[in-house]
């Protein structure tokens, strides 16, 4: 009879994060090349250094917001949830294997109060394209659309360039519907 290794599950090992990280996972060149501690001075203005509790790490915050957009993930409640089970994210993130993450309604919160009807958002994200592109990281010559086949009526040879300018407010708007879909499936006002 077969049975599973349950001792195997509950053994410990000593291990590190930075290990089990793959060298060339795209975090890692992205962490190598993007330097994100020029958020702390972008925010400092937002955030009172002597009064309340301790704040999450804006550079955190930002960081985790960067995953959610950069690996399309539409719902924060689903950041977390990916955050706390992949260990690329959480090396990114600087978080240990037995640290705690930031709940969603951290995010949320922050997102929709202490940053709303600011320009930050935007001014960070360019900031990153600026030092990726510096880094020859983005050049605008790939289009990576996702994989559905349609049959186009089209010439092949004869097409016309266009640059598309994406901004963030689509992904917060997207963030922002998705926590109102949740508080009205818990039966929460909006």
């Amino acid at each position: 009879m077969l049975r599973p290794n349950r001792e195997k599950q509950q053994s410990y090992e000593l291990v590190s994060i930075e290990d089990l990280v793959p060298a060339d996972h795209m975090l890692r060149k992205i962490d190598k090349y993007i330097d994100f501690t020029f958020i702390n001075e972008k925010v400092r203005p937002l955030y009172c250094e002597d009064n309340g509790r301790p704040a999450v790490d804006p550079v955190v915050l930002f960081k985790m917001i960067f995953l959610g957009y950069f690996y399309s993930i539409r719902s924060e409640r689903q950041l977390e949830k990916e955050i706390q089970t992949n260990l690329a994210y959480r090396w990114f993130l600087g978080f240990g294997l037995t640290d705690r993450i930031p709940d969603h309604s951290t995010i949320s919160w922050n997102r929709r109060t202490r940053f709303k009807d600011t320009t930050i958002f935007q001014d960070i994200f360019d900031e990153i394209v600026l030092q990726a592109i510096s880094h020859r990281m983005v050049g605008g010559r790939v289009l990576i659309s996702d994989s559905t086949h349609v049959k186009a009526n089209a010439n092949k040879h004869k097409y016309t360039r266009q640059q598309v300018e994406e901004n963030t407010k689509a992904y917060l708007e997207e963030l922002n519907a998705a926590v109102e879909a949740d508080r009205r499936a818990n039966g929460k006002k909006p």
